[in-house]
């Protein structure tokens, strides 16, 4: 019965995920969208679905599974909860936008409401990220760091510069 609920969370945080933009590509115009260090302050953090897939690699105790699964469980109700009144503040945010005559006031105070939940969601998923970093040991954090690192290997900051170009930018 716990396993079809993680699986919902994850599935939940997961389209959390996918709705947050993309960071801009390099050379992109415009200013980065994400607060300054949030990446860093991410990369502190490991995804539940990365420490659920590798638990044995990292010597996951039963009274940890236990641990994480109840703070998991705790933390899906409300999670689904703001899942839903993000997509019905979103909704009525984006009929409001394609209105003939858009009333800004109205659009702005939709658009606030719509942040307010958002940044809920986002306290709720970075609380748990919180919970489930001190449930492990220094040990496994350091193996996960591993493991995530192996995990995305897509990811810019993990390829080596273009040919031709010795790193260097510009030349």
């Amino acid at each position: 019965m716990k396993y079809p609920i993680i699986s919902l969370f994850l599935a939940c945080i997961s389209i959390a995920n996918a709705q947050q933009p993309p960071p801009p590509p390099d050379g992109s115009l415009g200013p980065d969208p994400r607060p300054p260090g949030g990446d860093k302050i991410g990369r502190a953090f490991f995804p539940p679905e990365l420490v659920m897939r590798n638990q044995k690699a990292i010597n996951l105790t039963p009274d940890q599974q236990s641990t994480i699964r109840e703070e998991m469980s705790k933390a899906m109700p409300r999670f689904t909860e703001l899942q839903w009144q993000l997509s019905a503040e979103e909704e009525t945010l984006e009929s409001l936008v394609r209105a003939d005559a858009p009333d800004e006031k109205q659009i702005l105070a939709q658009f606030d409401k719509l942040m307010l939940v958002e940044s809920e969601l986002k306290r709720v998923r970075f609380g748990l990220l919180v919970r489930l970093r001190a449930i492990l040991t220094p040990e496994q954090q350091k193996k996960l760091e591993e493991l995530k690192k192996q995990d995305r290997p897509g990811d810019p900051s993990q390829r080596p510069p273009p040919r031709g170009t010795g790193g260097r930018e510009g030349i």
